[in-house]
């Protein structure tokens, strides 16, 4: 909770509508639809302006012919039309500007967050981030696709109003302009205020998603240590926040837009008291009156319309300001300008030369300190040591997920910081220890792992991974729903999933990262078997806690506080008498005597 609001206090300070300049690299491409908008805000702005103009004469053509009359009537109906017309290509061509723009923006924001390694979300909620594309992303299609547009109509219709006014009446109009720095000031008073009340207020929204994504995201373990009063209470404060927040926005709002619109209207009132004693006194005609009339409504309701928006726009500002921040965001690992190609197939010769990594959130502490490892193409190495030794940042670290703060890794004799991370990627299979299963069938599920296999190729890595028979059990084979992370299944049988998902990537480096730590004896024996056929011609790390799983492999690099501190196979390890060898004596020799 206090990191949310440092992030708060941070960025309290917002900047003008100028941040709203940030939308025009996506404007740009639609020039065109933004011109024909453009023409259709001007013809319906100049026909409403022509509209006082025929009533005007209406009124003071009253006692004339019923010819002249009548077509004036037909010109009225004309000018209606054309205004229907104007409105309606206004409103389809705004609307379907601001929908594009907004798909545009979204698309451009995840393409650019997806890519972010995970130092970036050590910082940042991905409830957060899920919030600026959805409801950052709404606010700016409120403005595009309405606000701009009434906006620029109504400055029109102002501007146009105002000519008209001096036009028809001079020494009204003169009266009327002593009423704008009345309306001005507190538009530009109280919108800088209500400028920092909406960006506080988007933010407030974002941790209050961010919270509710995180609590969700974990509601099994919510609820297994009966930690729902908490969640409900954290979720309760952040969304309590968030509504004071809004609850501070409107009523800065809601004081502009009374004292705008009370200032612009009694000015009106005054102005027109002093017309009618003018018709009265022969000065102006009556249809000159209401031609001023209707003229100043038209002004003043543009004023007070302009003073709505003006507080849509502060909101949108805000709004643009945060997915600007996101796709602006620098990420601690870059693709290099000119990277080098990995040579296909690939072989698997692997090298940490001197690496030392501190992870960001944890400076001061180091996860490798000085780490030299060759594996030779097509050896299996097995990574053992106690928790937090090390073991899945080597792994980490070979994905390029983050860079060490000194020394570097080779592929094949190439720096990974040489290459495109989704190049030498290629050449990977992961088996995380915490598999990821998406909210989608089974066969989509294992076809992750290459998206080209067919129905056959993805139904074998499945039996593979002793994944065929339960997935056949469920009540659409292959075609299930597995639910959203999975929910279907039990531990073990997302561990097949994520294996059998390893093996139809059929890549030269295969990555186990207790890979087998959710199985029961019988599955762990079938997927051992088929990593064990997977892993022939495969350069293969291991990281286990349990050590029966290892056992096989050519070589066994055990690791504490982040350094190599014994490297052999199990038996010379065991004979050693080190770290590995305690480990070993109490996974076997203590198991078998609680059994």
């Amino acid at each position: 909770m206090a990191r949310s609001l440092v992030v708060t206090e941070d960025r309290a300070a917002s900047k003008k509508v100028g941040a709203l300049s940030g939308l025009m690299p996506f404007l740009r491409p639609y020039r065109g639809m933004i011109v024909m908008a453009g023409l259709a805000l001007t013809l319906t702005a100049s026909v409403s302006l022509v509209l006082p103009l025929a009533v005007r004469r209406v009124i003071d053509g009253f006692s004339q012919g019923a010819e002249l009359l009548d077509s004036y009537f037909a010109g009225a109906l004309v000018i209606a039309a054309l205004l229907a017309l104007g409105t309606g290509a206004r409103y389809f061509l705004v609307t379907q500007l601001g929908e594009r723009v907004v798909a545009d923006i979204r698309k451009a924001v995840f393409d650019r967050v997806i890519g972010m390694s995970p130092a970036f979300y050590e910082r940042t909620m991905t409830g957060e981030v899920v919030s600026r594309i959805t409801t950052d992303t709404t606010l700016i299609l409120s403005v595009i696709g309405s606000s701009v547009s009434v906006a620029l109509r109504n400055v029109l219709i102002l501007l146009g109003g105002l000519v008209m006014l001096f036009v028809t009446a001079p020494k009204l109009t003169l009266l009327v302009f002593l009423i704008v720095p009345a309306v001005v000031v507190p538009i530009i008073t109280q919108g800088r205020k209500l400028r920092v009340l909406s960006r506080e207020n988007q933010d407030w929204i974002a941790q209050s998603s961010g919270a509710a994504s995180e609590a969700l995201g974990a509601v099994q373990t919510v609820q297994a240590f009966t930690h729902e009063a908490e969640a409900r209470g954290e979720f309760g404060k952040v969304t309590e926040a968030s509504y004071a927040s809004a609850s501070r926005r409107i009523r800065t709002r809601t004081l502009m837009t009374i004292i705008v619109i009370f200032l612009v209207f009694g000015g009106v009132v005054g102005v027109l008291w002093i017309g009618a004693r003018d018709v009265r006194a022969g000065v102006m005609s009556a249809g000159e009156l209401v031609q001023f009339v209707i003229y100043a409504v038209m002004a003043a309701g543009s004023v007070a319309a302009l003073s709505e928006i003006w507080g849509e726009l502060q909101r949108a500002a805000g709004a643009t300001e945060r997915l600007v921040e996101l796709l602006g965001a620098t990420d601690s690992v870059i693709d290099p300008a000119k990277p080098v190609a990995l040579t296909r197939p690939a072989k698997g010769d692997i090298r940490f030369e001197g690496v030392t990594f501190r992870y960001p959130t944890r400076p001061d502490q180091s996860a490798l300190a000085g780490i030299d490892l060759h594996i030779q193409p097509g050896e299996t190495v097995a990574l053992v040591g106690p928790s937090g030794a090390g073991k899945t940042t080597v792994i980490q670290l070979l994905l390029r997920f983050y860079d060490p703060q000194a020394g570097r890794i080779l592929l094949d004799g190439i720096p990974l910081t040489g290459m495109k991370r989704s190049d030498f990627r290629r050449a990977m299979a992961l088996v995380p220890q915490d598999p990821v299963i998406f909210a989608a069938s089974a066969r989509e599920n294992i076809r992750y792992g290459r998206p080209e296999a067919s129905d056959a190729e993805v139904e074998a890595a499945a039996r593979a991974a002793a994944a065929h028979d339960f997935i056949a059990a469920l009540p659409d084979g292959y075609a299930s729903n597995l639910g959203e992370r999975g929910v279907m299944l039990s531990g073990g049988q997302k561990q097949r999933i994520a294996i059998a998902r390893a093996i139809l990537r059929d890549a030269p480096v295969l990555l186990l990262d207790e890979a087998t730590s959710a199985l029961d004896a019988e599955s762990e024996r079938l997927v051992q078997r088929a990593v064990d056929e997977l892993a022939k011609d495969r350069t293969t790390i291991i990281v286990a806690h349990r050590l029966a799983t290892v056992k096989k492999a050519h070589r066994i690099v055990v690791f504490d506080q982040g350094r190599i501190v014994a490297t052999g196979s199990h038996d010379a390890l065991v004979a050693e008498g080190g770290l590995y060898a305690r480990l070993a004596r109490l996974q076997f020799t203590e198991g078998l005597a609680a059994e």
